[in-house]
């Protein structure tokens, strides 16, 4: 027979019958391996479903805090996860020692490429350590004001006052000055008012004490803070700095506000606008 109308599986060396006699000889074998990696994935997944949930148990039962009880379940659900497919491709056959061997080397080599990724986990680990913000809180970092809602392996997931969800790398959250608005109980509110040169100064103090008093979300303690700060251009300018509960801070800045604005107008105390005066000569001729 001419090399032409040699049949393709001659010329590959491939041997049908040998193949045939494989897989009589070894196809359910394989099969049934193929069958139990894939028991072993899908009960895996269920057992790290069930240590996760007890998992969460018991640190909701020791009263852990949320970042940190998210953050551990996270990373001890990629571990076992990782244990779960190494199990899986064992029973396959594969030698697992080998294979751990390259997934070693792969995973160096990949983490040379994700050194940023790395810098990330490295992050999210010292945030989960020192804590300077937790699920809850109101923190501006990175450029980016919200409410934690997580604090994942790589990333923190905020809320923003708007109700937009912005994703920000721990490293860049780390990496910036953090603002925890939540961090206290109390906070302090900042409020400049600003009157004219002819209004009465004892009066318009007695007025803002007046409307701290009056107002039960103001703390007594730490008294609040009412006194001339400037001379200004067009105004003599208070500040009134009461102190209030954190979960309090933007009812009373808005509203002690307009309680100002309605006060000083019954009261008939003028809020000054900006004027400018202007002198004319007339030239000689």
């Amino acid at each position: 027979m001419s090399a032409e109308n040699t049949p393709l599986t001659a010329m590959e060396g491939f041997d049908v019958n040998q193949t045939i006699e494989w897989v009589q000889a070894h196809g359910l074998e394989f099969a049934l391996n193929v069958v139990a990696a894939l028991a072993i994935f899908i009960v895996g997944r269920l057992v790290i479903r069930f240590i996760i949930a007890g998992m969460r148990r018991a640190m909701r039962r020791s009263e852990v805090d949320v970042t940190l009880e998210t953050f551990i379940c996270n990373l001890v659900r990629i571990a076992l996860l990782v244990i779960v497919v190494i199990m899986a491709i064992g029973q396959l056959g594969v030698q697992t020692t080998s294979f751990i061997a390259i997934f070693g080397a792969a995973g160096l080599a990949v983490g040379l490429a994700l050194q940023g990724s790395l810098s990330n986990f490295a992050a999210g680990v010292l945030i989960v350590m020192f804590r300077p913000y937790k699920i809850g809180d109101y923190i501006e970092a990175a450029g980016i004001a919200g409410t934690v809602e997580q604090v994942q392996i790589l990333t923190t997931i905020l809320k923003t006052p708007d109700n937009k969800q912005v994703i920000v790398p721990n490293g860049q959250v780390m990496g910036s000055i953090i603002t925890n608005y939540s961090a206290n109980d109390t906070r302090r509110v900042d409020l400049v008012v600003g009157v004219s040169y002819s209004d009465d100064l004892d009066k318009v103090r007695r007025t803002l004490e007046e409307l701290i008093a009056a107002d039960d979300r103001i703390l007594d303690e730490p008294a609040c803070t009412i006194a001339v700060s400037e001379l200004a251009d067009n105004s003599v300018n208070f500040i009134c700095r009461p102190w209030v509960n954190t979960a309090d801070y933007w009812a009373v800045h808005f509203g002690l506000t307009e309680a100002i604005k309605k006060r000083f107008d019954e009261d008939g105390i003028s809020f000054p606008f900006p004027q400018r005066d202007v002198h004319l000569y007339k030239a000689s001729d």
